[in-house]
């Protein structure tokens, strides 16, 4: 198992997730509103609105790639994103 590997265990079985990082940049002034719905998604773990190139950096974890991939395509549809940057975790 490499450092990089998110595991979880459920009756004793290990369990791959999905671990990405998702780099935002929101409308100026929606900052917070974006900030808002994502920290009530189911998958989303993280949240920090940031300075620099991006706005907002935003950890999820998710069941696999497939769910990973719905959750992204749900994300950019928030009123205020501008636009994404998705690297995934080895």
């Amino acid at each position: 198992m490499s450092e990089s590997e998110s595991y979880l265990i459920f009756e004793n079985k290990e369990s791959i997730m999905t671990t990405a990082y998702i780099l935002i940049n929101t409308d100026t002034g929606n900052e917070y509103s974006v900030y808002d719905s994502l920290k009530k998604m189911n998958g989303v773990v993280e949240a920090n609105i940031v300075y620099g190139v991006y706005d907002m950096v935003v950890k999820v974890v998710t069941a696999d790639n497939d769910e990973l991939r719905n959750l992204i395509e749900y994300i950019r549809k928030i009123r205020g994103i501008r636009s994404t940057l998705t690297l995934i975790s080895i």
